[in-house]
């Protein structure tokens, strides 16, 4: 638990349709030694598993777009964090000022990854990994992703969430029919009725042959055009990354890929974010404290301040850096490095002078073909497994439902 925050808790997300409008509600379970994930699973859990795990039904609320445009200058009740969660809380634009002076998240320059100079390859591999170990967090520069793409994906994210909500609500997604793709706000089912201060928009990226291109925005009419290309240029920096990130543990550069599932199997799921202004952005988050149960993340945002990492007993405001890419490590990196590489625990702000948009693109393995557990060239007698071997799926339950070891069939 951190100190002065109440327990962490995993949200589950499925879906509450009332008239012309569809709203991702939330589940909130306890979690032990792992910390919570706000990416969009895909798990529906059965009638009797909400029944139990529902500990309060809020009110069916609007889009956060429509209340920030409605006028009001103070916030529903049901987006007011709890008072333990407000002590440190801000705008974002002013904590990041204050910031400036403290730890800073560190800037990896991913150049030197593909010198001909064997040394400035191995201080790349270095320099990653001291980030992955101490952080579990940096911004990449030189990640190879043309800057023109980068902001034409920016534009066309920007261009869909400036249409009138009646088209976008062409998109909604229905999570108890099990449709978890598409459009949606994020409402808290838990003991508060905490609700978070953002909408969304979800979808697979790659790999393409699994993509469901009828899902996606039809407006922009480039839209479709700009994201793939975008996924096919962004898994050309995760495969890179996980190689460097394999060297870094000692392992052949192929290693981690081949864990996860390789180009066919590992799924690059896309999250735009949208955060409205806020009124009191000193009483809500956009997303509450949580890790990512993913095996790495990558965040590319509106040059708006909002990440919060927690870092040495506090919480460190990500400054905006031109031209990076903010990668996490997440969940699954962290079981097969066997701890050595860090899921690391953040949030996000919100502020009341610019909306705050993010492209945070999860990649994730599939669910039930590999087993995640430490690697065995980085398990030994002095440094035994700290996980037990568990498929992604079961990895979700565990963390979701708290399911133990004895819940499951398989893996041994």
């Amino acid at each position: 638990m951190l100190p002065g925050h109440p327990p962490l808790v995993s949200p589950l997300t499925f879906a509450a349709s009332s008239g012309n409008f569809s709203y991702i509600c939330t589940a909130a379970f306890p979690v032990g030694t792992a910390a919570a994930s706000s990416s969009p699973l895909g798990i529906v859990p059965t009638r009797t598993e909400r029944d139990q795990m529902a500990t309060k039904v809020v009110s069916v609320a609007p889009r956060v777009e429509i209340l920030a445009k409605s006028g009001i200058n103070e916030i529903p009740i049901e987006y007011v964090r709890p008072e333990s969660e407000r002590l440190d809380l801000g705008d974002a634009f002013e904590e990041v000022k204050k910031a400036a002076e403290g730890p800073q998240i560190p800037v990896v320059d991913l150049q030197g990854f593909d010198s001909p100079d064997e040394e400035v390859r191995r201080a790349c591999v270095e320099e990653v990994r001291k980030a992955a170990t101490e952080w579990g967090v940096m911004h990449i520069v030189n990640h190879g992703i043309p800057l023109e793409l980068v902001e034409q994906l920016r534009k066309v994210g920007k261009e869909f969430f400036d249409l009138p909500i009646e088209q976008k609500e062409q998109y909604a997604n229905d999570q108890s029919s099990g449709k978890i793709q598409g459009y949606g706000s994020k409402l808290a089912n838990n003991a508060s009725g905490q609700l978070e201060w953002e909408d969304y928009f979800f979808h697979l990226i790659f790999p393409e042959e699994k993509i469901n291109i009828s899902i996606w925005p039809k407006q922009p009419t480039d839209y479709i055009e700009v994201t793939k290309k975008f996924g096919r240029q962004l898994r050309a920096v995760v495969t890179k990354m996980l190689e460097v990130l394999s060297l870094g543990l000692g392992l052949e550069e192929g290693k981690l890929d081949r864990e996860l599932g390789g180009m066919e199997d590992l799924l690059m799921q896309l999250k735009i974010n949208y955060y409205p202004i806020c009124p009191q952005p000193d009483l809500a988050l956009g997303v509450e404290a949580h890790t990512d149960i993913s095996a790495l993340s990558f965040i590319l945002h509106n040059m708006v301040p909002g990440l919060q990492i927690y870092y040495g007993g506090r919480w460190v405001t990500a400054k905006c850096v031109p031209d990076s890419i903010i990668m996490h490590v997440g969940d699954c990196l962290e079981i097969l490095s066997n701890g050595q590489y860090k899921s690391i625990l953040h949030r996000g702000l919100v502020n009341k002078e610019k909306v705050r948009i993010s492209w945070a693109v999860f990649c994730e393995p599939p669910k039930d073909k590999i087993v995640l557990k430490p690697l065995e060239e980085l398990v030994a007698d002095g440094t035994p497994a700290k996980f037990p071997p568990r498929t992604f799926e079961q990895h979700i339950q565990h963390k979701l439902f708290k399911k133990t070891r004895g819940d499951f069939k398989t893996p041994n």
